[in-house]
C-alpha cells in the first residue's frame, strides 16, 4: 500500500477512497471551518451582550436587499460548478463554459462586496468604528478572502481544463473549497446582515 494514497484494506484488493487532493481539500475545509466558527461564536456573544439592541445604534444599515441578491449570485456559481463536474465526465471539453459561468458569478459576488464596503465605509462603518464595524469586515473580509481564493483555484481548474491537463481528483479539490466558500456564506449572510 503507497504511502501516497488513502486506501480501504479489506479481504480484497485495495482500493482508494480519496485521491490526496481531496483529503488534503477536506482537511484545509475543516480547519478554515474551525476559524470561522470561532469568529461567529464571539460574534455571537458580543451581540448578545450589547447593550441597547444590535447593531448599535447610530450607525449605517447593512444593504440587506442587496446582499440577498448578491448571495443568490454566489448560490449559482455553486450550481454551475457542478453543472461543470457533470459535463466534465460526459465530455471533458463541455466543462468549460459552466466553469467560466461559475467563475463569472464568483467574481460578480467579490465585486459586489467590495461595492458594498466602499458605501459602508462612507456612510461610517469602518473597523475603528466600533465593536459592529470590526465584526462586520473581520468576518466577511475573511470570506472574501476565501472567495478570492476559491476564484484563484477555479481559474487554475480552467487553464488546466483549456489545456487538456485537467483530471478528475484536481476538479474535485477545487468543487470542495468552492462548495466550502458558498455554502459558508448564507450562514455569514444569516448571521451578519440580519
Amino acid at each position: 500500500m503507497s504511502d501516497r494514497t488513502l486506501r480501504l484494506v479489506g479481504a480484497g484488493p485495495s482500493r482508494q477512497l480519496v485521491s490526496n487532493a481531496v483529503l488534503g481539500m477536506l482537511i484545509l475545509v475543516v480547519a478554515e471551518l474551525m476559524m470561522f466558527s470561532g469568529l461567529i461564536s464571539a460574534f455571537v456573544i458580543v451581540e448578545a451582550a450589547a447593550p441597547g439592541g444590535w447593531p448599535p445604534p447610530n450607525q449605517p444599515r447593512l444593504p440587506v436587499t442587496e446582499t440577498a441578491f448578491n448571495t443568490f449570485a454566489l448560490l449559482l456559481s455553486g450550481v454551475a460548478l457542478f453543472y461543470a463536474d457533470r459535463c466534465f465526465r460526459k465530455l471533458r471539453r463541455s466543462a468549460a463554459k459552466p466553469l467560466a459561468a461559475a467563475m463569472f458569478l464568483g467574481a460578480f459576488f467579490v465585486v459586489f462586496q467590495g461595492v458594498e464596503w466602499w458605501q459602508l465605509l462612507s456612510e461610517g462603518l469602518t473597523v475603528t468604528s466600533n465593536t459592529h464595524g470590526s465584526f462586520f469586515y473581520l468576518i466577511v473580509g475573511m470570506h472574501a478572502l476565501h472567495a478570492i481564493a476559491g476564484l484563484m483555484v477555479l481559474l487554475n481548474v480552467w487553464i488546466r481544463l483549456a489545456q487538456r491537463r485537467l483530471d478528475g481528483s484536481t476538479l474535485a479539490a477545487a468543487q470542495v473549497f468552492w462548495y466550502f466558500v458558498v455554502g459558508l456564506w448564507p450562514v455569514l449572510y444569516a448571521l451578519v446582515y440580519l
